[in-house]
């Protein structure tokens, strides 16, 4: 898909994208997400993002045709107020942040959860203060559903705004 004179592909997330989540795990990058993960975190979040298999996906955001690496995305089972649905999030690299590459690639992703039919919703749970990750929600139709507490990192709880696209139609 194309944005902003890039072609934007997401290729499912493989060993070689450990380095592209160190640096997606800069500190502008995490001030929405509790800061910075410690060297231990990222690799266990790597291993995880690696055997997701039937329960998600993750996905590196691609450039064409460069091939650059520039962000990531993806959607994992969890249970949202006694439901199973999909979540989804996402990260774009500082320098290509604000040319449609995030918006394209989560355009992206759900397409990919909506043909698994799986489940009926996939939620997103942007920080009320993350105007950018809101924006991407409301220009793909995502339905607001609340502002809500949400538990991320682990032990911490945040003020987000609950987003749902129906995955069925």
């Amino acid at each position: 898909m194309e944005g902003n004179n890039h072609i934007i592909h997401i290729k499912p997330w493989e060993d070689q994208d450990l380095d592209l989540l160190f640096r997606l795990n800069a500190p502008e990058m995490m001030q929405h997400l509790g800061g910075p993960e410690s060297e231990q975190q990222i690799l266990k979040r790597h291993k995880r993002y690696l055997e997701l298999s039937d329960r998600g996906r993750m996905f590196s955001i691609v450039l064409l045709p460069e091939l650059e690496r520039v962000g990531s995305v993806g959607y994992w089972q969890t249970s949202w107020k006694g439901e199973s649905i999909y979540e989804t999030g996402w990260s774009v690299l500082p320098s290509y942040q604000g040319k449609g590459i995030a918006t394209i690639a989560v355009k992206l992703a759900v397409e990919e959860a909506t043909a698994e039919k799986k489940y009926k919703y996939i939620h997103a749970f942007p920080s009320i203060d993350n105007p950018a990750s809101n924006a991407i929600c409301r220009k793909l139709d995502f339905q607001f559903i609340s502002e809500c507490k949400f538990e991320y990192p682990p032990g911490s709880f945040m003020l987000c705004n609950n987003w749902r696209f129906n995955l069925i139609g």
